[in-house]
C-alpha cells in the first residue's frame, strides 16, 4: 500500500486517524503499532513475522545491553549479538542472490539463486534498530521498557517504507507523551498534501518520460541528457515527496520527524550536496560508522579510507548491484577531490558551483538508475558523444517540448523561492488573510487533482523496491 494510492488515502488513512483520536491516551501506540503491521502486511503479510522477530529481538537486546552495561563486556556481547542479527537478516534478504551472483561468476560454480523477495522498507527499520541497540550501550537512551512503545516506533508506518530514519532517541519522550493539536494536526494535513503532489504531478510525470527514452529508438546525446535531468528531479521529487507526506502524517499523529531534504539541487559543492540530501541517512553513516572508524581525527590516508569506506557502504545500503557501489565511490572520489582542491577552487564562483554540481549529480543517477555497469557506461558514452548517436533527435525535440512546462515547474520547486514568496505574502496583513482563505482551498483542489491522476493514471511506481 503507497501513500500516493486510492486505497490509503480515502480507506486506511481515515480509518487509522478516527480510530487514533477515539482511543484513549494509554491506547494510542497500540492503535499505531496495529495500524502499521496491516499497513506492512497489506502486500507481503508473510514479512510482518520477520519485522516482529526484528522487533522482540531489539527489545530484548536493549534491556540485556542496559541490564548489563556495569559489565562491559557483557554488554559489548550482548550489542554484538543484536548488531549481527540485524545486519545477518538485513544480508539474507538483501543481499545473499547479490553474493551468489559474484560467487559463481568467480568460481565458474552454479550455486543456485535462493530469489528472496525484498521487504519493503527493511534497509529503513533496520538503521533504526541499529541506532537503538548501539545508543542504549553508548547510554544515549535508556531501554525502553514497553514492549508495544517500541514495536510502534520500529513499524511505525508513516516512514516504515521511505524514511526519513527516525532515531529512538529523537522520539523517546515523544513516545510517552506527546502533544495534539488542531493547528499541528493542520501542519501535518498541509506537509502531507504538499509531498503528495510532489510525488504525484511532478515524480510521476518525470518518470513516464524516463520510461519513454528507455523504449525509445530516436536517442540523440540531448536525448541522454533530457533523461538524466529527468531521473534526477525524478528521484529527489519522489523522494523528498515521500518524506514530506511522511513528516506531515507524523505531525497528525503528534510525532516531529527530522528534516530529510534542503533544497539539495541548489547547492555549489557535492560536499554542500550531501548535506541537504537524504539528511537522515547522511547523519547516521557519519554518526555510527564515520565516527566510529576515527572521522577525520586520523592520519590523512586513514581519512581518505574512512571516507572511501562510508560511501561504499552508503551505495551497498541503496542496492545489491555493483552499480550501486560505484554510484557511492563515485561521490567519495568527489568529495575526496573537495577536500583536497576543489572546494577552494570553487570559493567565489557560485555559477561554476552549480554548475559543476548539477552536472555531477546527473551522471551519478545514470549510474544509480541501470540495471548493471554495463548499460550505465553505454549511457555515459552516449552522453558525452562516444557513442556515435545524434546530438539531436526529434524524440528529443518531441518530448523537450511537452515535457517542459513539467521541468519548469520541477526546477521552481526545488529551489526555496515557493517558500519565500510564501513568506513575504505572509508579511502583509492582507496576505496573510488571503492566504488563510486560499490555502485550504488550494490544498483541497490539491487532494482532487491528485485523486483524478491516480484513478486516470496507471504510472505510479515504487521507487523504494529497490532498496
Amino acid at each position: 500500500m503507497l501513500f500516493s494510492s486510492i486505497p490509503f488515502l480515502y480507506w486506511f488513512l481515515p480509518c487509522v486517524v478516527l480510530l487514533y483520536f477515539a482511543a484513549p491516551r494509554g491506547l494510542k501506540n497500540t492503535v499505531l503499532l496495529l495500524s502499521s503491521l496491516f499497513f506492512y502486511g497489506w502486500g507481503e503479510p508473510v514479512y510482518v513475522l520477520w519485522m516482529l522477530l526484528a522487533i522482540v529481538m531489539a527489545y530484548l537486546s536493549g534491556l540485556l545491553i542496559e541490564r548489563f552495561r556495569s559489565t562491559l563486556r557483557l554488554a559489548r556481547i550482548f550489542l554484538v549479538l543484536s548488531v549481527s542479527f540485524s545486519l545477518a537478516m538485513l544480508g539474507y534478504f538483501k543481499y545473499a542472490d547479490f553474493f551468489i551472483r559474484n560467487f559463481n561468476a568467480v568460481t565458474g560454480l552454479s550455486v543456485p539463486l535462493l530469489k528472496i523477495s525484498l521487504p519493503i522498507g527493511i534497509s529503513f527499520y533496520t538503521f533504526q534498530i541499529l541506532s537503538y541497540t548501539v545508543d542504549v550501550y553508548r547510554g544515549a537512551v535508556r531501554a525502553q521498557k514497553n514492549f508495544i512503545d517500541l514495536a510502534a516506533y520500529v513499524a511505525l508506518f508513516p516512514q516504515l517504507i521511505a524514511g526519513p530514519i527516525v532515531r529512538y532517541a529523537d522520539v523517546a519522550a515523544q513516545l510517552k507523551e506527546r502533544r495534539h493539536t488542531p493547528e499541528k494536526t493542520a501542519l501535518g494535513m498541509r506537509r502531507f498534501l504538499f509531498g503528495l503532489g510532489k510525488k504525484v504531478l511532478i515524480a510521476n510525470l518525470l518518470g513516464e518520460l524516463c520510461s519513454i527514452f528507455r523504449e525509445s529508438n530516436d536517442k540523440s546525446v540531448l536525448f541522454f541528457w533530457l533523461y538524466a535531468a529527468a531521473y534526477a528531479l525524478h528521484v529527489y521529487f519522489d523522494f523528498s515527496g515521500y518524506s514530506d507526506m511522511a513528516i506531515g502524517l507524523g505531525k497528525i499523529f503528534g510525532f516531529d520527524f527530522r528534516e530529510n531534504f534542503n533544497y539539495p539541487f541548489i547547492s555549489k559543492s557535492i560536499t554542500e550536496f550531501w548535506r541537504r540530501w537524504h539528511m537522515s541517512l547522511g547523519s547516521w553513516f557519519r554518526d555510527y560508522v564515520y565516527i566510529p572508524l576515527g572521522g577525520n581525527r586520523v592520519s590523512a590516508p586513514r581519512h581518505l579510507l574512512n571516507i572511501l569506506v562510508v560511501w561504499m557502504l552508503t551505495g551497498f545500503w541503496h542496492g545489491a548491484a555493483w552499480n550501486f557501489v560505484i554510484w557511492g565511490l563515485y561521490f567519495a572520489g568527489l568529495l575526496i577531490l573537495e577536500k583536497i582542491w576543489l572546494l577552494k577552487s570553487l570559493e567565489g564562483k557560485p555559477v561554476i558551483g552549480h554548475l559543476y554540481v548539477t552536472a555531477a549529480v546527473a551522471v551519478s543517477f545514470v549510474i544509480f538508475d541501470a540495471p548493471d555497469l554495463q548499460q550505465a557506461f553505454s549511457y555515459l558514452k552516449a552522453m558525452f558523444g562516444r557513442s556515435g548517436y545524434p546530438l539531436l533527435s526529434s524524440e528529443f525535440l518531441y518530448y523537450f517540448r511537452s515535457y517542459f512546462v513539467v521541468f519548469v515547474i520541477a526546477l521552481f520547486g526545488a529551489t526555496p523561492l515557493p517558500a519565500k514568496l510564501r513568506g513575504r505574502i505572509r508579511q502583509t496583513a492582507a496576505g496573510e488573510h488571503v492566504l488563510t482563505i486560499a490555502e485550504p482551498l488550494a490544498l483541497i483542489a490539491l487532494l482532487l487533482i491528485c485523486t483524478a491522476f491516480l484513478v486516470d493514471g496507471s504510472y505510479n511506481p515504487f521507487l523504494y523496491f529497490r532498496f
